[in-house]
């Protein structure tokens, strides 16, 4: 009797307790249970603190080019990669997409390469790939189901080599547009009641590569793409008359003496295709692991750019916060051409390895030199004017029936086949969009999910 009085006495004590932490008072208090500490450090890359900075020239301009113009301007907290996406990285990019593909023909012949149901057995549809199961090509029936990746031996091969065909790496990627989505004529209209149709005065939508469609659904906002992610190896040929550069066409992109070296040959929608294939990586790793997620992964803006190749220092002419290219020793602290065409002078001809020369005050390595880097903002020569002084940016995704001017992206930073000029921190520049160029390389930033908190 005794034993059970204890062991009844223990439980309403328990109950008080658990009453006691859900017992509603009636005080704002906020939901339970919703809290994240700090950000994970992404991996290569640095935190670029929130400031102000003269965004612009620092010198006189080049007479007549109309780039002079200043303007104080205020950023968020992001982070940058150290260094420019080298091709062994962007290679992880390309073998991901190889994979999937392989593993959609593979899921044809056997089951398990797809995943059919949740972990409580709820149907997925359409089925997902299961990157569990290992490809083995030694297989017959694998080997045999993934040879139309491949070129064909009666057609494309050479001298009876096996190569894929890389015309057939296409990534399917989606985003959502918010910019559309934010437009006051695409809201959606409270007064017209829950019937499920968008408001008649939505503005058409357009897919900034494909097609155009009117506003009918939410779903209208995420655009699909498809892109290849190949990079343009030939443009090493393509892009300059009467220069013999075969073999870096040959070897550049895929031997290992270059994994180090910057991927070149890249167009502004392949670095943007390859944004959106890290953010998803990282954000279901995360997931996976119960964690929030965070951020995307993104091009910066010009101004980002600016403003973390400045390295704090406010009114320097080059990240390395000298009026010159070179040191107090005489020697060459970036990858340019210099001294009318002595390329060999700074230690490289054309490219050289990311993690070159001393990096700036923010610890990022080549942000002048090497190559020249895509930005996400469309490159309008009047955009100082306009733009607004808090995260300033102008951005528009031609269609492809728009004339070439409206498909011009700002690169920055100048490269190994650029003067001293296109090396200034303030210097703007342009390419197409569509253009892949041996000179041109990329780098990503994230926004920060803390802003003064770690100032």
């Amino acid at each position: 009797m005794i034993r059970r009085l204890f062991l009844f006495m223990v439980l309403a004590f328990l109950a008080f307790l658990v009453g006691c932490g859900t017992r509603d008072d009636g005080e704002l208090t906020g939901v339970p249970g919703r809290e994240f500490r700090t950000e994970p450090e992404p991996f290569n890359m640095v935190r670029i603190p929130r400031g102000s900075f003269t965004m612009g020239r620092n010198d006189e301009d080049v007479t007549w080019a109309h780039r002079a113009p200043t303007k104080t301007v205020t950023l968020e907290a992001f982070w940058m990669d150290i260094t420019e996406i080298s091709n062994n990285q962007y290679r992880q990019f390309v073998f991901y997409v190889r994979d999937s593909l392989m593993r959609r023909e593979l899921a044809k012949i056997d089951d398990e390469f797809n995943i059919t149901e949740d972990e409580f057995g709820n149907p997925i549809e359409p089925p997902i790939l299961n990157w569990d199961i290992d490809i083995d090509l030694t297989d017959q029936d694998q080997y045999e189901a993934v040879q139309k990746l491949y070129y064909n031996k009666d057609y494309d091969q050479f001298e009876g080599r096996k190569e894929l065909d890389t015309r057939k790496l296409n990534y399917t990627f989606s985003w959502i547009d918010l910019r559309q989505a934010a437009q006051t004529t695409n809201r959606w209209d409270f007064e017209r009641g829950d019937s499920g149709a968008w408001p008649e005065k939505a503005n058409v939508f357009y897919f900034p590569m494909s097609k155009s469609i009117p506003v009918r659904k939410r779903k209208d906002f995420i655009i699909r793409d498809k892109v290849n992610v190949y990079p343009d190896t030939l443009a090493w040929i393509s892009d300059w008359s009467y220069s013999f550069n075969e073999p870096n066409a040959k070897n550049y992109f895929w031997h290992p003496n270059f994994d180090n070296y910057p991927v070149v040959g890249v167009s502004w929608k392949q670095a943007f295709a390859f944004c959106v294939w890290r953010t998803n990586r990282l954000n279901r790793a995360y997931l996976r692991n119960g964690e929030y997620t965070v951020h995307d992964f993104r091009l910066p803006t010009e101004a980002e750019w600016e403003y973390a190749a400045r390295g704090g220092l406010s009114s320097s002419m080059y990240p390395w916060g000298s009026y010159y290219t070179r040191s107090l020793n005489g020697c060459l602290v970036a990858n340019f051409k210099p001294m009318r065409g002595r390329y060999a002078e700074d230690g490289g001809v054309t490219t050289m390895p990311v993690v070159s020369f001393n990096p700036n005050d923010y610890g990022l390595y080549n942000m002048s030199g090497n190559v020249s880097e895509w930005t996400s903002t469309a490159y309008d020569e009047s955009s100082y004017n306009f733009t607004h002084d808090l995260n300033p940016d102008y951005q528009y995704n031609a269609r492809p029936e728009d004339p070439p001017a409206m498909k011009r992206k700002v690169i920055r930073g100048g490269s190994w086949k650029d003067t001293h000029f296109f090396l200034q921190v303030a210097t703007r520049a342009f390419e197409y969009q569509d253009s892949m160029k041996s000179f041109i390389g990329f780098r990503c930033v994230r926004s920060c999910m803390f802003g003064d908190e770690l100032e």
